[in-house]
């Protein structure tokens, strides 16, 4: 985030009453909490070889057709 936008938000909470401060302040706490975050490859290990090569195959073939095409109509 540039130091504009932190100044912006900076400046319009001043305006505000300390109660709304808080709400403001609750909701990013809210927002950073979300955030996606990764997970080590170590903790993934316990799901190795839980798929057959079939199943795995399929898997595949389905993210291959589903997943990998644009609708630019969809937007």
């Amino acid at each position: 985030m540039s130091t504009t936008v932190i100044d912006e938000i900076v400046e319009e909470l001043r305006t505000l009453p300390e109660e709304m401060q808080r709400q403001v302040l609750s909701y990013a706490r809210t927002l950073a909490d979300g955030m996606a975050r990764g997970v080590p490859g170590r903790a993934l290990l316990r799901f190795f070889r839980t798929l057959s090569p079939e199943e795995a195959k399929k898997m595949e073939e389905e993210i291959e057709t589903g997943c990998e095409k644009v609708d630019a109509d969809e937007w």
